[in-house]
């Protein structure tokens, strides 16, 4: 199933692109559903000691007992929802791995996104699959080698499936860069193995 899609980094991990994988009618559904349904937060996290409450907003689903800890800032996993059991079901059959919590960002517009950073914390099983879907408006996605510097770019259409796995997350970084053309929301579903 994954020959079918390159992989996007080349070297130091995988990157996989499976594009839209969602029915294009039920994308309207299944956005409103997240939308209205999901426990959304506004995030709280601690860069250079200061609390920050930033503008995109943040929930975390999991198994039972799956606390994680980003930024300085412990989240407790909220019990599934039958939506995003759904959702978790087709995943793993795109990528035949199994995940155990979801992290969802909501982003309003193109002016709110995220640095560079990695899914390196010590709640993630090492080298473990992180599938990332995207519902919503249009964003560019880019990874960054964290010795060449080298960079990768990806177009994440809506209803469109990224998975991260190897050590990717050890030699690269990867970003959601602002942008003021896009006005309207983003949803994204970051589905995570976590130890337990």
């Amino acid at each position: 199933m994954h020959s079918d899609f390159p992989n996007i980094i080349n070297k130091d991990g995988i990157a996989v692109y499976y594009g839209c994988i969602l029915n294009e009618q039920s994308l309207p559904t299944i956005y409103n559903e997240l939308l209205n349904k999901i426990a959304w937060q506004q995030d709280q996290i601690v860069m250079f000691g200061k609390a920050i409450t930033t503008k995109r907003k943040v929930a975390f689903y999991a198994d039972n007992h799956i606390d994680y800890t980003y930024s300085s800032v412990k989240k407790k996993g909220l019990a599934w929802t039958p939506e995003l059991l759904q959702i978790k079901n087709l995943i793993e059959s795109q990528t035949g791995a199994k995940y155990n919590a979801c992290l969802l960002n909501l982003y309003h517009t193109g002016e709110e996104g995220m640095g560079w950073h990695s899914d390196d914390e010590k709640e993630i099983i090492t080298n473990s699959s992180i599938a990332s879907l995207s519902i919503g408006a249009e964003r560019k996605f880019a990874f960054k080698h964290k010795a060449t510097k080298e960079t990768v770019s990806v177009m994440l259409e809506n209803g469109s499936l990224l998975e991260m796995k190897g050590s990717i997350q050890q030699n690269w970084w990867h970003s959601l860069p602002k942008t003021k053309k896009v006005g309207s929301p983003r949803i994204n579903l970051t589905f995570r193995q976590m130890q337990l």
